[in-house]
């Protein structure tokens, strides 16, 4: 058996790090959650949780996984056999599509390379061909975990309202909520799906959806409605502070702690130290001569960078072999880039000497698998992280 000395480097992209003063307010008492002081601290909590999604309307909060989220947002908006355009950014917008279908649902999948986000043109002629109205919903994964790859969700919006079209647009920010600039109603987005484990600092067990006045109509004919993933009775137990069910109360203490770590920071702050570490990690990969997965500059994550390996290498070698010498997690390639990438999560609680360590970890890593890199992309990648 290995023996492991210092800190575990966890750079997948999520779940992520979860920050000493979070891990400290999950540990405290569990309180009454029927008495007045839950109710206080719920009222508080989802008035603080809405700028984080940038909305004033209802956030619903689930004892669950983002893939939970990624039900409800479909059960309350749709009835069976309903219409819905998909769009493939990569391997989780493809495990979105599939749930739809064994819903119930029609899915129109429109494909993709898993390099570019969703093409808001793509979407705008798909929509203008349907002159029945029969597509009832699009949905989009902003930041898609698999492939480091972030859609252009305004522009996407935009492209809808341009043909008229009254199909809802259902948005999953798994990856990106807390860490990408993102607009639920400025961008006139009707649901938007999250999950705790990533941008916000949670272990994984908070699902959330924000939810417009537009898609709560369309829940009150929805024929997929279930019991557990319904909008109606949580959004009226959280009028008074409360759940319908027992809730997840000490995540609900770290998800507090984690808002007053972002409200402290300032989310501008959060996305701009986001994008700077991305720009870094990238400038890494050029440097070390190998190539980012994303092939569109305006899309390049910045929450994760999927590394793509050189022809006859094993990505899946190369992370065990940074594991082993390292004790350091990075993320694997999913679905058909299953061996071909690694990905680099910087997400959430980092910081640059972190993410220099982790470029050191994986420069080092990359050579002891033989890949051939020039160890000035370390270098390069410092020259950003130490630029004023």
């Amino acid at each position: 058996m290995t023996t492991r000395t210092g800190r575990h480097f966890l750079q997948i992209p999520g779940p992520t790090n979860v920050p000493d003063q979070v891990l400290r307010a999950m540990s405290a008492p569990t309180m009454d959650h029927r008495g007045p002081e839950f109710a206080a601290f719920t009222t508080d909590l989802l008035t603080r949780l809405g700028p984080v999604f940038g909305t004033t309307g209802p956030v619903v909060v689930f004892p669950g996984s983002g893939t939970g989220a990624w039900e409800a947002a479909l059960v309350n908006t749709l009835s069976t056999g309903d219409r819905v355009l998909h769009v493939e950014t990569g391997h989780f917008a493809t495990l979105w599509q599939r749930m739809a279908t064994e819903l119930g649902l029609y899915v129109d999948f429109v494909p993709g390379d898993w390099r570019h986000g969703a093409d808001p043109e793509a979407v705008a002629e798909r929509l203008a061909a349907d002159t029945a109205r029969t597509v009832k919903a699009v949905c989009v994964v902003h930041n898609e975990t698999s492939t480091g790859v972030t859609s252009r969700i305004a522009e996407i919006r935009r492209a809808m309202d341009a043909t008229g079209h009254p199909a809802l647009l259902l948005v999953d920010t798994i990856s990106s909520l807390g860490s990408i600039d993102y607009r639920h109603d400025e961008w006139g987005v009707d649901v938007t799906v999250a999950g705790s484990q990533k941008g916000l600092m949670l272990p994984p067990g908070l699902s959330f959806n924000a939810v417009s006045e537009k898609a709560l109509a369309a829940s009150r004919t929805s024929r997929l409605r279930t019991s557990y993933w319904d909008w109606g009775p949580i959004i009226e137990a959280n009028s008074r502070g409360f759940f319908p069910y027992t809730p997840a109360t000490n995540l609900l203490y770290g998800l507090d702690e984690a808002l007053r770590m972002l409200e402290a920071e300032g989310l501008p702050a959060v996305f701009a130290r986001h994008d700077r570490h991305a720009a870094a990690t990238r400038t890494a990969v050029h440097g070390w001569g190998l190539e980012v997965l994303c092939a569109d500059e305006r899309e390049h994550s910045s929450a994760l960078t999927a590394v793509l390996v050189p022809e006859g290498v094993d990505a899946d070698k190369v992370r065990q072999i940074i594991l082993d010498r390292f004790d350091m997690s990075l993320g694997a390639g999913l679905g058909r880039l299953a061996g071909r990438i690694f990905r680099i999560g910087h997400l959430g609680h980092f910081n640059d000497l972190t993410l220099a360590g982790t470029l050191a970890g994986v420069q080092m890593g990359l050579r002891l698998a033989g890949v051939r890199v020039d160890p000035g992309g370390l270098t390069a990648a410092l020259d950003v992280l130490g630029a004023e």
